[in-house]
């Protein structure tokens, strides 16, 4: 698409859920780019497949933007080569190495890839034109200080330590990527100790009044949203409005009730639960199966479905139509969802990751031994079991009973 810019246009051109560009109308060649992340940066093209990153929109104006496009342009005409394409930097800018190598790379190789290329777009914006060699021990100290005082997101307020150390891991794991295809020497944050949040030193799950109210709070939640359905409708029938589709009775509102129920019932991750297709679900045998390539061990295991879990599956099914084809659940997050949840059973310091150390806790304190638990729960070890042992006096007391014996 090319456009007349102008100043004022460039200014006003919001994110989009993709990066997008803009072809300058006056000046053949002028490109500008948009990230999802907000950061506006000007590339020149003279030919097909040949382009170069002029510079950020903050630091280089439209009118300056367009003389160099126009000079690297006809540089072209007269060598066959403009200057700005004949010294490439000794190291590639964030942005170049994200585009040209990193993107497609952890979009092949990675679980759910693509989101890491786009945190480090839309946490690193201001430093998308900075060289991959620039990111170094004293640099990420700074950005630390930065990011943890500075407001972001919907919120409007810092993010964790614990979030922060992730996005500079995140980070930190791109360069080394680049070291090894050979675009920098070394990785210039191997070596920093990157302290996240202090962990949880109590394992969390849902005290029985808790749960109560959890469940009292999504069964109000779903009665509210089947009769919001059934009076939309029927306001719109009376101004012969097209009907938006029933929600069946004794179903779900919507996706909400039944993924907390299934992890509540599966001890499932939240990845695991979202990424999960109809195939992967047997009701008849009443197992699911949680593939490989979604199971963050990287293996395969199977989970034995209950009553509960088998109803709401099947419920589902009844409320989306009973075509059971796709996924299971077609959202990618319930964040929001979730975090309202908890405010209205009135329940703190409460993660949805919990819900999994409540399915473990229940499954320990009715007796099932540990490696059960950990072949459920797809531990790779016993180690992270063990933290749920002592919810088992009365196993342990058994054991140190039959020495008096």
């Amino acid at each position: 698409m090319r456009v007349q810019l102008t100043k004022r246009q460039v200014e006003t051109y919001q994110p989009r859920e993709r990066p997008y560009e803009i072809r300058d109308a006056q000046v053949r060649g002028l490109i500008l780019r948009v990230q999802p992340s907000g950061h506006k940066a000007w590339i020149v093209s003279w030919a097909h497949g040949k382009r170069r990153t002029i510079g950020p929109t903050t630091a280089i104006p439209l009118d300056l933007a367009r003389a160099q496009a126009t000079h690297a342009i006809a540089e072209y005409l007269q060598s066959g080569l403009p200057r700005i394409g004949q010294s490439k930097p000794h190291a590639p800018t964030l942005q170049d190495f994200i585009d040209q190598r990193y993107r497609a790379w952890a979009t092949l190789e990675l679980k759910r890839g693509h989101m890491y290329a786009d945190r480090l777009e839309q946490v690193f914006a201001e430093h998308l034109d900075d060289p991959l060699t620039g990111f170094d021990a004293a640099w990420a100290d700074q950005w630390l200080q930065q990011r943890l005082t500075t407001p972001t997101g919907k919120t409007r307020s810092p993010p964790t330590r614990s979030t922060a150390a992730r996005d500079l891991a995140c980070l930190r794991a791109a360069l080394s990527k680049a070291v090894s295809w050979g675009l920098i020497a070394r990785n210039p944050l191997l070596g920093m100790r990157i302290k996240g949040g202090q962990s949880r030193k109590v394992v969390r799950y849902l005290s029985l009044d808790e749960e109560t109210r959890l469940r009292a709070v999504m069964a109000a939640r779903d009665r509210h949203m089947i009769a919001a359905r059934v009076s939309g409708n029927r306001w719109r029938a009376l101004r012969q409005e097209a009907l938006y589709p029933d929600i069946p009775a004794d179903t779900y509102g919507d996706h909400l009730t039944p993924v907390v129920l299934l992890a509540m019932n599966t001890g499932m991750r939240r990845g695991e639960l979202l990424s999960m297709t109809w195939g992967d679900v047997d009701l008849e045998a009443k197992m699911l199966t949680i593939r490989a390539e979604n199971a963050k061990s990287g293996r395969q295991r199977h989970i034995p479905l209950n009553v509960e879990a088998l109803d709401v599956l099947q419920r589902w099914s009844i409320r989306t139509g009973g075509e059971r084809i796709g996924r299971v659940f077609n959202v990618n997050d319930v964040k929001t969802g979730w975090t309202k949840l908890l405010a209205d059973a009135r329940i703190e310091q409460f993660r949805f990751h919990d819900l999994r150390h409540h399915f473990a806790s229940r499954l320990i304190r009715a007796g099932v031994d540990l490696n059960t638990v950990r072949e459920l729960l797809g531990h790779a070890d016993i180690t992270m079991t063990l933290r749920y042992a002592h919810l088992a006096p009365d196993t342990l007391a058994a054991a140190v009973a039959k020495l008096a014996a």
